[in-house]
């Protein structure tokens, strides 16, 4: 009987050592491959860490090495989970049980571009510092929202290459999409300082869990009843119209909020910025004298509109320079006219910022038009905005995630907007500026979103974008 027992346990620890070893030359296969899949991202960071921390201080250096402890280990360890929200004393993770279904594993390659954006948002390394060093402190900053159209980014990019003082800027790419072919587009930026930074929450990082698309989500046109039974694990969450969130469509509001907290509140080349910032798109395309005309704008600001809470360059009707070009308007601020070259300060991004919770529960999944909501919802006024009758800023994206078309023809666009440009050069560079509408002595009010798009009513998204704010 004891010989029998002894048997077993042999044969027991015999099996327990065997897997032991599989899993320990699987998991070295992997750590091979991965090396040589992304060597030169991975390199660049330690590159990148090893420079800042011999630069740094002491006291800095400790915080340096805390931070690059945080981020190498990334490539073998899966990351804390995002919190898990209770409402109504059910936790949202209890779904699990419902729907039987194991949380999606993270392989390493996730795991790698989490450690490269965290450590360069962490780095902040300004490229053309030294060759561009008289640039003012509260000069102006541009900040451009990059996804993945490299052919429409190097059209704004060859527009800014255009503009005349363009060297007293700092442009700033905010990135939701980790791509070679993007970034050596920002790497050819010669002509002023930039700094890339990285939306840390996208689809690409959190391929297969909030927020990219969990599998255990709820389908979009599921009914709530079934998605009830079934047991995905935002059920109780619909939008205003009945369907369940599409990440996709999500990703942009949150990179847009994350974005201007980031760049106010964590740039720290920006701490004690009181210029104006610039928000485009890489799809956005530039006049030769929008700086030029930034400027007077902000002049004409401080003499005769001190309530004026936006700048915009212009809207999307191409209005003749002939007899325009100097003019301006004031106006209630509408997303659907003056969503492109927004230029705030920052008493109205603090402004904004007392508005978290609003913007961030409003169920739209558009920046803009949930910013329409706050103008009459939440901030203390409705906005005014200065606008440029004559626009130094246009759409030249023909395709994308409102645009349906099957080619995307950037090519064609870029020359519709350089014949406008040549056609109008003598009236470019105007020497002063000229309010020709105004709003009255007591205003308008404020324009009111017509209708609620949806695609917002997860509370999940609520949660992290509130996060933002407390985000170090």
């Amino acid at each position: 009987m004891r010989f029998r027992i002894y048997k077993r346990k042999v044969v027991i620890l015999t099996l327990v050592v065997v897997i032991c070893g599989l899993a320990f030359w699987s998991s070295g296969r992997q750590k091979k491959n991965l090396s040589l899949q992304f060597p030169k991202e991975f390199e660049a960071v330690k590159r990148s860490s090893s420079s800042s921390q011999s630069s740094s201080s002491s006291s800095s250096g400790s915080l340096n090495n805390h931070i690059q402890a945080q981020a190498t280990p990334a490539v073998s360890r899966a990351p804390v989970p995002l919190p898990v929200i209770q409402v109504n004393g059910t936790h949202l993770e209890n779904a699990k049980d419902k729907t039987r279904m194991n949380p999606p594993e993270v392989d390493n390659a996730t795991l790698v571009y989490r450690g490269i954006v965290f450590q360069l948002n962490f780095d902040q390394t300004i490229r053309n510092e030294e060759r561009y060093k008289t640039r003012q402190k509260d000069d102006l900053v541009v900040v451009v929202q990059v996804h993945n159209r490299p052919d429409y980014l190097k059209l704004l990019v060859d527009s800014l290459r255009k503009a005349r003082g363009v060297e007293s800027i700092l442009l700033i790419f905010s990135h939701d999409y980790w791509s070679p072919e993007i970034n050596k587009v920002v790497a050819s930026v010669d002509f002023c300082q930039v700094l890339q930074i990285f939306f840390p929450f996208s689809i690409q990082l959190y391929p297969q869990e909030f927020p990219g698309n969990d599998p255990r989500d709820c389908p979009r046109d599921i009914p709530k009843k079934d998605a009830l039974k079934l047991g995905c694990i935002n059920a109780e969450y619909p939008d205003s119209f009945g369907h369940y969130r599409e990440a996709k469509f999500s990703q942009t509001k949150h990179h847009w909020w994350w974005k201007l907290h980031f760049v106010w509140d964590r740039v720290r080349a920006l701490k004690d910025h009181q210029g104006l910032v610039l928000l485009i798109e890489e799809d956005h395309y530039l006049s030769p004298d929008f700086i030029h005309l930034l400027k007077l704008m902000k002049s004409l600001r401080r003499e005769q509109c001190s309530d004026c809470d936006i700048l915009s360059l212009g809207s999307y009707s191409h209005i003749g320079y002939a007899t325009k070009a100097n003019k301006v308007e004031v106006k209630a601020w509408k997303s659907t006219e003056h969503n492109m070259g927004m230029a705030l300060s920052r008493e109205t991004y603090q402004k904004l910022l007392r508005c978290t919770d609003t913007f961030c529960t409003y169920d739209d999944y558009n920046w803009d038009w949930s910013l329409q909501h706050l103008t009459v919802a939440c901030l203390p006024s409705y906005w005014k905005v200065m606008v440029s009758e004559s626009p130094r800023v246009f759409h030249a994206g023909d395709c994308g995630m409102h645009h349906k078309k099957a080619s995307c023809m950037p090519v064609s666009q870029k020359t519709k907007i350089e014949n406008i440009l040549q056609t109008s050069g003598n009236q470019l560079f105007p020497k002063n500026l000229l309010i020709t509408k105004r709003l009255p002595a007591n205003g308008a009010g404020g324009v009111a979103p017509h209708v609620k798009n949806g695609g917002w009513g997860d509370i999940r998204d609520h949660e992290l974008c509130k996060s933002y704010v407390r985000l170090q």
